[in-house]
């Protein structure tokens, strides 16, 4: 009767504190800001914008990477994607990448699409999937600050 209680106060302890084997949710942030240098932009980046770079907490192994405008996804039911990346098998391993650029290990969802330039005071959701972790982000581009 005993080892019953232990197991089951077991049990219940595991079930209250299941958070601890968790993984930890993916962090995605965003800067805007002038390009320098040797620094090459995307063919498909907008002119009137700052190029935008994201970065995680942490370097992730990306199978998805997909960004729509916000007013897309709040009038339509299946919304276009500007960019949408996906990786067939293992991608490299990222920490930072900037919006339009070849992501290592990952190709255009459609064959042949190039990503949409970016528009000043949109606002963009992307999508981002590794493995089994989702994650979102809003952001808006910010003008040019030349």
């Amino acid at each position: 009767m005993l080892l019953a209680l232990t197991v089951l106060l077991g049990g219940i302890s595991l079930y209250l504190n299941r958070d601890w084997f968790a993984r930890d949710n993916i962090q995605i942030m965003h800067r805007s800001r002038p390009a320098r240098g040797a620094f090459r932009r995307p063919r498909s980046d907008n002119p009137l914008i700052d190029p935008i770079s994201f970065w995680f907490d942490r370097k992730l192994s990306l199978t998805s990477l997909k960004i729509v405008p916000v007013a897309d996804i709040e009038t339509n039911k299946y919304p276009q994607p500007i960019w949408y990346v996906v990786s067939d098998s293992n991608s490299v391993p990222i920490k930072e990448f900037t919006y339009g650029m070849h992501i290592q290990g990952m190709r255009p969802a459609v064959k042949g699409i190039a990503p949409d330039p970016l528009e000043p005071g949109v606002k963009y959701r992307m999508f981002v999937q590794a493995g089994k972790q989702k994650a979102e982000h809003d952001f808006v581009p910010e003008p040019r600050t030349d």
